[in-house]
């Protein structure tokens, strides 16, 4: 077990210590080689991005290769071809078997599992200024808040579900058009002559797309943990194998994408030092989200107010576990005492309920069923309340 206790030192993260064996801190060399990461971006992305700007007619060629692959268009752009034919080169560490596991272990939290998205992996990738900014630049954050989050939310649900990774499938298409949505708001971000390079990097860099990979996975996989679900050793393996596909579809360069957990405690640990520079945009965020999580909550009448700022403290006190006081404090999220206890008793009843059904045959799938069953009409339940788009169209039109 880990002995330092400062070793993270980062608000809640002295607690991640207690999943991680031995000593993570990576030394002086190998956090000047993550650096080099902050000044790289995805010039196969950014490529297609360009061939897009300057010929808006191939878009649908790009959708088409999505479902169909790169062999069904007909003498493809040299652009677009290069892309898919990287991604259609499948890595020989991929285990699809592996994969297929770790989205039933996934599933099986069902609704319980998008809490640490929002809580932890958005807020807490807040306390990164460097990569609000790009986020920033967009405008109109506290107006885009509630779409984010609903976007995020369907999005995670579509990679994560079991099959939807495999080529073609609707998992494989989101994680590919996030990366171009990605390249679309790079290259937005280097066309403006107020982008301060020296302090925020370059836009979206392979570093912060890799604190987003490890967001999704080893804090999705703490922060259910903490709520109470539990996980044998494989299924944490499998569910942080799937994130490492998805992180390769996603553009993420092959030296940053952690082979197992222990690879995983430590790039985190490395992202945590470095990255972890809160500054007023991290606190406008976060305002921001709290807003959209009143706004998801919301019903009708006198209920729906009470629902509503329910919604806001309970989310608020997850963040709390994580993120720690100074870091909650400083993002001004609400310090509710009574909605933190009930988060903690919330989580013994998922442990005790977890414990049953490790032991007893039957249940896991049966869980699995219901998981999947509780996240399609959560998905259909969002798209009634807000306007969707899984394509995110509107995130690619080039911009002038």
């Amino acid at each position: 077990m880990v002995t330092d206790p400062e070793l993270f030192r980062h608000g809640g993260f002295r607690l991640a210590a207690r999943f991680a064996d031995g000593d993570l801190r990576g030394d002086e060399r190998q956090i000047r080689r993550l650096r080099e990461f902050a000044q790289a971006e995805d010039p196969a992305a950014d490529a297609v991005v360009t061939m897009m700007r300057e010929h808006p007619g191939t878009r649908p060629l790009f959708d088409r290769a999505l479902t169909d692959g790169i062999d069904s268009i007909e003498d493809p752009p040299e652009e677009l071809a290069r892309f898919f034919r990287s991604v259609e080169a499948t890595p020989y560490w991929v285990d699809r078997a592996s994969i297929e596991r770790g989205a039933r272990a996934i599933v099986r939290t069902g609704l319980l599992g998008l809490f640490p998205l929002g809580d932890m992996a958005l807020m807490g990738g807040y306390l990164a200024s460097r990569a609000t900014k790009s986020l920033v630049g967009t405008g109109a954050i506290e107006h885009m808040a509630t779409k984010r989050l609903v976007e995020t939310a369907t999005w995670w649900i579509e990679v994560t579900t079991p099959g939807a990774l495999k080529p073609g499938a609707q998992g494989y298409a989101a994680a590919l058009r996030v990366r171009l949505v990605h390249a679309h708001v790079r290259a937005a971000m280097n066309r403006r002559a107020d982008w301060d390079y020296a302090n925020w990097d370059r836009p979206i860099n392979q570093v912060q797309t890799t604190g987003t990979l490890l967001l999704f996975s080893l804090v999705f996989v703490f922060g259910t943990q903490l709520l109470g679900i539990r996980y044998t050793a494989r299924e944490r393996a499998d569910i942080l194998h799937l994130w490492r596909y998805a992180g390769w579809l996603m553009g993420v360069d092959e030296e940053l994408l952690p082979a197992g957990e222990r690879d995983a405690w430590r790039l985190l640990w490395l992202l945590a030092v470095t990255e972890f520079i809160p500054d007023d945009d991290s606190k406008r965020l976060a305002k921001a989200l709290l807003k959209a999580h009143a706004d998801v909550g919301r019903g009708r009448g006198a209920v729906g107010k009470v629902l509503s700022h329910v919604s806001v403290r309970v989310h608020s006190s997850i963040s709390r576990l994580v993120l720690g006081k100074a870091n909650a404090d400083f993002l001004g999220l609400p310090d509710d005492r009574i909605a933190q206890g009930a988060v903690v008793a919330a989580a013994g009843a998922v442990f005790a309920a977890e414990t049953v059904r490790r032991s007893v045959p039957g249940l896991t799938a049966l869980q699995e069923r219901i998981g999947l069953a509780e996240r399609r009409a959560y998905v259909t339940h969002l798209a009634k309340l807000f306007e969707i788009d899984t394509t995110y169209a509107q995130h690619m039109r080039p911009a002038a």
